[in-house]
């Protein structure tokens, strides 16, 4: 039973199923994704990854995340420094670091976050043993720091969290994705590192593909 949940389980059967998984996402998106760096290079100028501040993974450690890019080149640099997007900037930290209508967004931008589409390059991040393929959000460090802040009684839930590997889906991304806000969000991610096993990954697992083609909670 223990590689079914808890510490055996993420170290041993959770890796292997993140290998196998994440093979079986590159042979069924290969076409798509080609696609997408061909429609992002088309469409807007930049590069074809997002270039996006490091993220916080498990025990804190600092990593890379891949994303394909949907928004305008040196989008994060620019709501962060440009004046221009000092009240854009202010409303993103207010609403959890998310924003709704972002102007930053390009066209095929819009398509493939609805879809999750421009998550598929995380993929890279599971194989480097960075990421999971099921597990919490990878937050900004300015993030944490920030949401702490206006979210005090958060810190405890915030340290449990950090205890496992960020992942591409996970408990809070099916049960409202960008419509939950990070008191709540932080709360269903400590709740999932609290009770990590085969059977609850799975239930995420099989329940993120409608939210893929519905686009429910996407923003």
């Amino acid at each position: 039973m223990t590689l079914l949940r808890g510490t055996s389980y993420q170290q041993i059967t959770k890796r292997f199923m993140d290998i196998t998984i994440s093979f079986i996402i590159l042979v069924i998106f290969f076409i798509p994704s080609v696609l997408i760096v061909v429609l992002i290079k088309l469409s807007s100028k930049g590069p074809i990854f997002a270039d996006v501040p490091e993220r916080i993974g498990q025990h804190g450690k600092t990593f890379k995340m891949y994303k394909f890019r949907s928004m305008i080149e040196n989008a994060h640099h620019l709501l962060r420094n440009d004046p221009k997007f000092k009240e854009l900037y202010e409303e993103y930290k207010k609403k959890s670091y998310k924003l709704q209508n972002d102007p930053r967004i390009t066209l095929i931008g819009t398509y493939i976050r609805r879809h999750s589409l421009d998550e598929l390059p995380q993929i890279i991040n599971v194989l480097k043993g960075e990421m999971s393929i099921v597990g919490p959000r990878a937050y900004y460090s300015d993030e944490l720091t920030n949401q702490q802040k206006k979210y005090p009684q958060t810190k405890t839930q915030v340290v449990k969290v950090l205890k496992a590997k960020p992942g591409i889906t996970g408990l809070w991304q099916v049960s409202g994705r960008s419509e939950v806000n990070f008191d709540e969000r932080i709360i269903l991610d400590a709740e999932y590192v609290a009770h990590i096993s085969l059977y609850n990954d799975l239930k995420i697992i099989f329940k993120t593909p409608l939210i893929m083609l519905t686009g429910k909670g996407a923003i």
